[in-house]
């Protein structure tokens, strides 16, 4: 870890050469650029997202204003370092004078000011690892990003003593750029007519190496378009889904993500991962899956009474692991192929 700090602080500081945390399509790269991460959708081939010494420096400034953290302070690492997430806490630990502590194969924890996990990660310090729920409620803060984060996996990370700071953001934005719904300072916010969040600060990113025409086609006057359908209500952002999480089955449209939610809080600890299945009488059938063995009758019973008949599952399926990809991004894709292997 001192070596890789050492590259990136070469990197940053425009002295050495830029860092690719994954293979990426060519060995050389503009001037300007520090880091390249290669990042994948729910489809398609990985975009090389391209980042500056000034985009990662203002994503870690502005994240340190929040926090209000000083130099001196201390950063955990706990996420992989071919993420953004992970790239930025090594960048904040430099910003800081302090070498990042690295705790992701570590079976025994230290103390440190900050860090950052996944909701995967929470949910399991709160419900099955005493030592790295130790290490969050020691921390100052502890970022919690990646996917969505329910509200009752938040109340039981608030009992249990752990100061959680919800962050929304993307690669193309250097990770979080939206903590506990407000904007970091720099950070600018809209919806469009469509409902599409759109967002622009110092923080993002040089573009796609790979797919300049894609980036280009994401940028609207200078800002980032998401695919995330949100609300802005007195500066604070609300995400409500992604457009490609809307299903529509039997003529109705549903959210994934809505449903996921729905039964995270009415159903914690149980996790749920919502997904539609092609099927000759509902056009696209809502399936539901979770880890542990699934009350049929409850669950139906209740998105019937939260948001009608056709948001009743029509499918379950309880799996060994939720998939995820990235660092915790929902892979509803893997699930359609495992229901439609022994689905019921």
């Amino acid at each position: 870890m001192p070596h890789l700090a050492d590259a990136l602080a070469a990197a940053l500081a425009g002295t050495g050469p830029a860092l690719a945390f994954a293979p990426i399509s060519r060995s050389a790269v503009a001037d300007d650029i520090a880091v390249v991460i290669p990042t994948s959708g729910s489809t398609g081939a990985a975009k090389e997202v391209a980042y500056t010494a000034a985009a990662l420096r203002a994503s870690a400034g502005s994240a340190h204003a929040f926090l209000e953290a000083q130099p001196g302070d201390q950063w955990s690492l706990l996420l992989p370092i071919n993420h953004i997430a992970g790239v930025n806490v090594l960048v904040r630990a430099l910003a800081l004078g302090t070498d990042v502590v690295d705790l992701r194969s570590a079976d025994k924890y230290v103390d440190v000011d900050f860090t950052s996990v996944v909701p995967t990660q929470l949910h399991r310090a709160l419900t099955s690892d005493a030592h790295l729920l130790a290490h969050l409620r020691a921390a100052r803060a502890v970022l919690v990003g990646g996917a969505a984060t329910s509200d009752a996996l938040l109340s039981e990370a608030k009992n249990f003593g752990v100061n959680v700071v919800t962050t929304y953001g993307m690669s193309e934005m250097c990770g979080g750029c939206v903590y506990n719904n407000q904007p970091l300072p720099g950070v600018d916010v809209r919806i469009s007519d469509d409902g599409l969040t759109l967002l622009r600060g110092p923080m993002m990113a040089s573009g796609y190496l790979n797919f300049p025409d894609l980036w280009h086609d994401s940028m609207v006057d200078g800002w980032f378009k998401t695919q995330d359908i949100g609300t802005l209500s007195d500066g604070r952002l609300t995400i409500l889904g992604r457009v490609d999480d809307v299903i529509i089955s039997g003529g109705e449209k549903i959210s994934l993500s809505t449903i996921d939610t729905e039964l995270n809080n009415a159903f914690a600890p149980q996790t749920f991962m919502a997904f539609g299945v092609p099927d000759a009488e509902w056009g696209t059938k809502l399936c539901v899956a979770s880890e542990t063995s699934l009350n049929k009758e409850l669950i139906r019973e209740h998105l019937l009474k939260r948001f009608g008949s056709h948001a009743q599952p029509k499918g379950f399926l309880q799996v060994d692991e939720l998939p995820l990809r990235g660092i915790g991004k929902a892979d509803r894709a893997a699930l359609i192929g495992q229901y439609q292997l022994n689905g019921e």
